[in-house]
């Protein structure tokens, strides 16, 4: 308890507070910006906090992570366009609300849930930091590469429209995948003689092309004519936090909430996998699951406490083991060496004041979080009244300068073009960009970890079954495969349900 007590005395610093608070605007910017990550945040901050202590500089760089993830949402709420990759599955519900004229709800939502999700996942950062971090240690290849196939499964149940044109972006996002250089032998794949494409195609310009760039295509397409008449969006209304609609899903927050803690404890897994398994959990347990995609308040809840919770699981792993999780912990780890800490299991032991000091300086940039964007919230959602004309120019600059300031590549700006018109056609027939995404992510993972086991078992892919983590995942995607083409099976309509009755009996 004293040391409790001394780790709050450090925290409650003034200075402390103010690191904590210009981590957290700088975090919030950085993530609503198409291109900019957490991982980036964090690092243009090491440098001034070279001058300060543990606590302080920690708290800066913390508030910096917890701001960009929850950043993320204002874009893919307003724009459809995800800030970062955790925020694919906002856009699935949080567009279609803004689009009907709830765009101070989906803010609202999004804002709270993302609050919520980051202190239970705080919390569950002090409270059972060891046994999750035993349980992350317990994935080797043939976990992870359950969990890949666990997560294609979630294709089939993200994809509003037809499970078949779902399963067919997935498999172009898994194809995709295996363009650069093989990852056991070095061998380039599909390169076309592009030295950009040797590492792979980048997350960032797939991401901004197929969600930024098409959803401009299609704003300009609609606006002249080219497809159908432009959608009216309705007037949004004020800005606020529906805490009626937060308390009917409160089953939904705490599912989520522990789906995104274990899945960032995990190394590699990253927030993106933990949206969309909460985004699937939640629309399973739905009494409504038809209404999801098509602007369903508890699929922004979803997605925004998942990701927001993955930041304290990604924490246990480093503070415990040493391990960063992610790209973004990983600089938070080298930010923490610089200061002269080291993570790892001795952290706790002897340094246990400065470990609580962590703890609860990270579930303070959370609070500060939430009121920060609070404050902010009724200015977020003045970018809807921004002219046509001048919004889809800035989108674009801020996509072109987002893609192109990661690497300098002018390829890249090119690919993320390409595509823009990818997804501009994939929406138009009905095939979703989300599931490409989605196996994109998933697909250099699967990869990598069953070659990777093939080595570790001699070629014995019985193996992959005789893992107790892996046979139960793989038995849990069979399963969940079963039930969505079941549920899909249900809902459609029977041949007679289409049939006029009048017509039948009309004379001939």
């Amino acid at each position: 308890m004293d040391m409790l007590l001394d780790s709050l005395a450090m925290v409650a610093d003034l200075r402390v507070l103010l690191g904590i608070l210009a981590g957290t605007l700088l975090g919030l910017i950085m993530g609503a910006l198409p291109g900019l990550s957490a991982a980036m945040a964090i690092a243009l901050l090491i440098p001034l906090t070279f001058g300060m202590g543990p606590i302080m500089g920690m708290g800066m760089l913390l508030g910096a992570f917890c701001g960009a993830i929850a950043g993320g949402a204002i874009p893919a709420l307003l724009l459809n366009i995800p800030g970062t990759p955790s925020s694919v599955c906002t856009t699935l519900d949080g567009f279609p609300m803004v689009r009907n004229g709830r765009a101070g709800e989906a803010l609202g939502l999004a804002l709270a849930s993302s609050f919520i999700g980051g202190v239970i996942g705080a919390l569950f950062l002090i409270l059972f930091a060891p046994p999750i971090a035993r349980f992350a240690l317990a994935f080797g290849p043939a976990e992870f590469f359950a969990l890949g196939v666990f997560g294609i499964v979630i294709i089939a149940s993200v994809s509003s429209g037809s499970v078949l044109r779902g399963v067919a972006a997935g498999l172009l996002g898994l194809g995709l995948a295996t363009v650069g250089s093989d990852p056991m032998t070095g061998v380039l794949r599909f390169t076309a003689g592009q030295p950009a494409l040797i590492t792979g195609i980048g997350l960032l310009p797939a991401l901004i092309g197929l969600f930024a760039v098409s959803q401009v295509l299609q704003d300009i397409a609609e606006r002249t004519g080219l497809t159908t008449p432009p959608e009216t969006m309705a007037q949004p209304r004020a800005a606020h936090i529906p805490w009626r609609l937060l308390a009917r899903g409160w089953k939904v927050i705490s599912v989520s909430t522990v789906i995104g803690t274990v899945i960032g404890a995990i190394p590699g897994a990253g927030g993106s996998i933990a949206s969309f398994l909460s985004y699937d959990q939640a629309r399973r347990m739905s009494k409504t699951p038809e209404k999801f995609g098509t602007g369903h308040p508890e699929g922004v809840i979803a997605s925004e406490s998942a990701n927001n919770a993955t930041a304290g699981g990604a924490l246990i792993p480093m503070l415990t083991l040493g391990v960063p999780g992610e790209v973004a912990t990983a600089v938070l780890m080298g930010g923490l060496t610089i200061q002269g800490v080291r993570p790892g299991p001795g952290l706790f032991e002897q340094q246990a004041t400065l470990f609580y000091g962590i703890l609860l300086a990270f579930l303070l940039a959370n609070v500060v979080m939430f009121l920060t964007q609070l404050l902010g919230i009724r200015l977020f959602i003045r970018i809807l009244q921004v002219p046509f004309r001048l919004l889809m120019p800035m989108i674009l600059m801020f996509c072109v300068i987002g893609v192109y300031g990661v690497n300098g590549s002018l390829f890249e700006v090119w690919l993320m073009f390409g595509f823009g018109l990818l997804g501009f056609f994939l929406n138009r027939y009905g095939f979703g960009t989300a599931p490409v995404i989605l196996g994109l992510i998933l697909g250099s993972l699967m990869e990598s970890n069953l070659r990777r086991g093939m080595l570790v078992f001699n070629g014995d892919w019985t193996q992959f079954l005789r893992q107790p983590i892996s046979l139960t995942l793989l038995l849990l995607a069979a399963v969940f495969l079963g039930a969505v083409l079941w549920q899909r099976h249900r809902e459609a309509p029977t041949p007679d349900a289409d049939t006029d009755p009048d017509a039948l009996r009309a004379p001939h």
